[in-house]
């Protein structure tokens, strides 16, 4: 039996009947066809999935999709500005903070919340604030050095 539920995502309002047991991945995944979240270990445990639910990080394999009735979600494809692309996306590729990019999106979204909160963090805040998002390829220096670029420029 769906369960109806209301949800904005990425400002955009949406009313989705969802199965009981559809995680907000596979919602955001599936049923909005925003394939910017990334599925990865599906045990919270990778970063890849990680979505902003009311302004904070979350593994959104872990979230069901009815805990996100109304509320507010922003993917990675939310992120961008009228102007371009948001600031930490910006330092991310001027950085060579991007690899592979299957973490990028999370560590993205991760970085955003943590300079929506504090717009001047120091290493260990940025280090702390993307320790939840798994990355394979960069080492995390450059990833840290967009973020701390971002934080000068405000």
């Amino acid at each position: 039996m769906k369960i109806l539920i209301n949800v904005t995502v990425n400002q955009k309002k949406y009313e989705l009947a969802v199965e009981p047991n559809m995680t907000l991945a596979d919602m955001i995944r599936e049923e909005l066809k925003l394939t910017g979240t990334k599925k990865g270990c599906g045990l919270g445990e990778c970063g890849a999935c990680t979505v902003l639910l009311d302004g904070k990080p979350v593994s959104s394999c872990l979230v069901l999709a009815i805990e996100a009735d109304n509320r507010d979600v922003v993917t990675i494809e939310g992120v961008e500005t009228e102007k371009g692309l948001h600031p930490i996306q910006q330092a991310f590729v001027e950085k060579g903070a991007i690899q592979c990019g299957f973490c990028t999106p999370g560590m993205v979204l991760s970085a955003k919340a943590l300079l929506d909160e504090n717009p001047h963090p120091d290493e260990q805040d940025i280090r702390k604030a993307i320790s939840g998002n798994l990355c394979r390829c960069t080492g995390y220096q450059k990833i840290v050095e967009a973020v701390q670029s971002v934080s000068a420029r405000k």
